[in-house]
């Protein structure tokens, strides 16, 4: 039963930190689709992943069937660093918006990345110190995840090339100068660096880039360079494994009061931050035990779920890394330089989207100005400003309380707020000028993306 006297900021103790990660694979009965060897078409197996991965992490994107996978104890007293994150009740907004809903936000902003990406950054250099290697390669759109790399790379001495989205490279100097800081290097995307990049600006003059093409010059660099492996900030099934203490300790501090949520919303790119939001109320909804409503929201500006294939296609516009099954615009699709950085990129976690494909879980997409909307009402009722990315959760997770207010139905919303604004000023700054406008891709437009996606393996 519900504790009335609930807290602003729900915290929890040291203690109470996951010990292991939660494998939300393990309890899906149909599994994701496996990813494919682009030049057999069979599944990829753990020799051909180590050529790109470290070997642990390898072994952690085939495996779909444990449960439960420990964390090692120098990540975990990394972790502690910045972790339990506390639950917010957003008692103020509650009360701005006039709802009987009940809003908690998960925070995951109160490190020096300003993000959640650091929970699985940390895991990926440990293993790839474990492993003996110099260093990781990476691409990053809004930069979340290449400072929290650069972070975790610094912390065990590794090096660290980070290949940053063109658009994003020249909107903010700042996050840059944040990864520089812990001693990273820092590429726009294309570039004139690799074979790819080359190619695309080839094909591409002034494009302002993408994650696709980001992340086929990371991979470039790294099977180039002994001793080196690329890392992944999202998308694979590695990353959802990690990002899974969002949604552990998210439950944990919700169950010490007796609290049930209704809704649970996340903002969508690649997956990362929803997939391990809500990886412990699925695998409850998968089991029979629970029934929760699951919201992925992402930008209009890049529909994958709403408005994707599901279908096998390529990781990267490059298409040198495996077929993922998934929902995608393609790999050639090229996002509008929107202000929502780590949202642009063409494809979703095969995770999230069987579990899409299954009906398991609903997804919206929301155009830019009211999400910024939505962002400027929140910083200043509860105090926080919030990444744009963050704010697309914040969105329709205040388009559901005032659905409440209008049905007087008291539901409890959970929303994951994974980062802070105060590196997108430049996009707050078009934002106050009437500079921002919306794009929405058309068909025709989309077109072009699917038009590249390859043959599809036979069933």
């Amino acid at each position: 039963m519900e504790n009335k006297n609930i807290p602003y900021k729900i915290y929890l103790e040291e203690s109470e930190l996951p010990k292991s990660w939660y494998n939300l694979r393990a309890d899906m009965k149909k599994k994701p689709a496996p990813l494919l060897n682009p030049a057999t078409g069979k599944p990829m197996t753990l020799s051909e992943l180590e050529g790109v991965f470290c070997t642990e992490l390898a072994m952690q994107e085939l495996d779909n069937d444990t449960p439960y996978i420990e964390i090692p104890a120098e990540i975990r007293e990394f972790y502690k660093m910045y972790r339990p994150s506390p639950l917010m009740r957003a008692y103020r907004l509650e009360k701005e918006l006039g709802t009987p809903a009940k809003i908690y936000y998960k925070f995951e902003g109160n490190n020096t990345s300003g993000s959640h990406k650091l929970n699985s950054a940390i895991a990926q250099a440990y293993y790839a110190k474990k492993q003996g290697l110099k260093g990781v390669t990476t691409e990053t759109g809004a930069g979340q995840w290449g400072t929290a790399l650069a972070m975790a790379c610094s912390y065990f001495d590794l090096d660290c090339k980070v290949f940053m989205v063109k658009v994003s490279y020249e909107q903010k100097p700042f996050r840059r100068e944040v990864m520089r800081v812990y001693g990273a290097s820092v590429t726009p995307s294309p570039s004139m660096e690799t074979e790819v990049g080359r190619k695309i600006l080839a094909e591409h003059p002034g494009t302002t880039g993408s994650l696709g093409c980001a992340i086929s010059e990371a991979v470039e660099v790294a099977v180039k360079s002994d001793g080196y492996r690329y890392v992944l900030g999202s998308v694979l099934s590695q990353v959802l494994l990690h990002q899974s203490v969002i949604g552990l300790e998210t439950k944990t501090a919700l169950d010490k009061y007796g609290i049930t949520p209704d809704i649970i919303i996340g903002c969508a790119g690649g997956g990362s931050n929803l997939g391990g939001l809500i990886a412990p109320f699925m695998g409850e909804k998968l089991r029979g035990e629970k029934d929760y409503r699951f919201i992925a929201v992402e930008p209009a500006s890049c529909p994958s779920l709403t408005r994707g294939k599901y279908v096998y296609d390529f990781c990267d516009t490059g298409m040198v890394c495996p077929l993922a099954k998934m929902y995608t615009l393609g790999s050639g699709f090229i996002p509008s330089p929107n202000h929502a950085g780590g949202l642009r990129y063409h494809g979703m976690s095969s995770v999230l989207s069987e579990l899409y494909d299954e009906g398991l879980m609903e997804a919206v997409s929301v155009g830019q100005l009211e999400v910024f909307q939505a962002a400027e009402t929140f910083a200043r009722i509860e105090g926080i400003l919030p990444a744009p990315e963050s704010s697309h959760a914040i969105r329709v997770a205040m388009d559901e309380a005032l659905k409440c207010k209008e049905t007087g139905e008291e539901k409890t919303i959970v929303f994951g707020l994974t980062g802070t604004g105060y590196f997108d000023m430049v996009a707050y700054e078009k934002f106050h000028d009437g500079k921002m406008s919306d794009y929405i891709p058309t068909d025709e437009d989309l077109k072009a993306g699917f038009d590249g996606i390859p043959a599809q393996p036979e069933e």
